[in-house]
């Protein structure tokens, strides 16, 4: 079983989707930046073991990543999803794991990229937005796109509503290309 380490900022429900629709891997770790956040208290429900690791308690993005990925060997992570991570992910992690970092993003990228991309497409006046899950590079909200999913803006819809639609699209979709990109590479290689 492939094991998945997911990194978290904020309150969790994407974790705890890619938690509930498991089938090809495992989720056998949380990362954190955030002592507060409510991801660690679905993490502790779920008895999923959860680090924080603060990313102000080190001098350089480098030595953070260090840590965090002295913790990912510890538990053997093969793959890694962000969920809410809100940290742009620097060359260490990106070294250990190529092509085996994913994000999930609440905007059809290229448009919308970084914080804000649901305020960004209503500010537009944008008709559709929707969801984005592809690969981390170097770059926010750059790498190769693997899936998108459209959700539609319609004029009675605020911020709050068009962000509840967006996640009920990443709930389901998320789990299901992790599934299928770890499926997908062991039907390659040969391994299960």
């Amino acid at each position: 079983m492939v094991r998945l380490a997911v990194f978290a900022s904020g309150n969790g429900s994407n974790f705890e989707a890619i938690y509930e629709k498991k089938q090809k891997y495992d989720v056998c770790v949380l990362i954190c930046d955030k002592r507060n956040a409510f991801v660690l208290y679905r993490a502790k429900r779920l008895m999923i073991p959860s680090y924080v690791i603060e990313r102000s308690s080190y001098r350089t993005l480098e030595e953070y990543e260090e840590d965090i990925l002295m913790v990912l060997k510890k538990y053997q992570v093969d793959w890694i999803a962000l969920a809410g991570y809100m940290r742009i992910v620097g060359n260490v992690l990106l070294k250990a794991f190529p092509r085996r970092i994913l994000n999930i993003h609440p905007s059809l990228l290229p448009l919308y990229p970084g914080k804000e991309a649901i305020k960004q497409a209503i500010d537009n006046h944008a008709k559709t937005t929707g969801i984005t899950i592809h690969y981390i590079d170097s770059g926010i909200d750059t790498g190769e796109i693997i899936a998108q999913a459209i959700v539609d803006i319609l004029p009675n819809m605020d911020e709050e509503t068009v962000k509840d639609a967006i996640q009920k699209q990443e709930h389901l979709l998320y789990p299901q290309i992790i599934n299928q990109l770890i499926e997908e590479e062991a039907n390659e290689t040969g391994t299960y």
